[in-house]
């Protein structure tokens, strides 16, 4: 089992994966919450869906927030409305993931990712949703950004972590 691995068990408060590897029918709740923590972390991930039978991915502004209505935490996305995506995506099955590897600075060698799937659906956020966003884009690729939102109720959650993994050093080149 992956969680068994030298080191991964050892760093304290480290993510154990899960998702298809584990060998029970669902991963520990611990697990699926600590993949939540982490996606919180970070503001962007990918969001990919199926477009008249072609993939597709496209950047997205995400926050994870609990509500007393769902017994889960949801996933709230934004993305530019010029580009119709949140319309493709609305009552689709949708693949996200975000990672940790740009945010990395020189001696930190851990890195992890976490994907999800869920059903997005087109939503209308609170005041206080869109205060969590934080300000838009101004433009998305020379437009205008004009903000759509979706809404996914994580299932399927997998989390990966890998350590010994040096920051990319950026040279330049003559």
């Amino acid at each position: 089992m992956l969680s068994e691995l030298p080191g991964l068990a050892q760093l304290p408060g480290s993510p154990r994966p899960t998702g298809p590897s584990q060998t029970a029918d669902r991963p520990d709740p611990t697990d699926e919450r600590r993949a939540l923590d982490l996606l919180a972390r970070t503001p962007y991930g990918r969001a990919s869906v199926s477009m008249r039978a072609l993939p597709f991915v496209t950047v997205a502004r995400h926050i994870v927030v609990d509500t007393p209505s769902s017994p889960s935490p949801r996933v709230l996305l934004r993305l530019h409305g010029g580009f119709g995506y949140a319309q493709a995506c609305d009552g689709s099955v949708v693949a996200y993931s975000a990672d940790n590897l740009s945010g990395r600075y020189e001696g930190d060698e851990d890195v992890w990712t976490v994907q999800f799937v869920g059903m997005a659906r087109l939503f209308t956020p609170s005041a206080a949703e869109i205060e969590l966003f934080g300000r838009p884009p101004r433009t998305a690729d020379g437009a205008p950004f004009d903000p759509e939102y979706l809404c996914i109720e994580p299932q399927f959650i997998s989390l990966h972590h890998l350590e010994g993994v040096p920051a990319r050093q950026f040279t330049h080149s003559p």
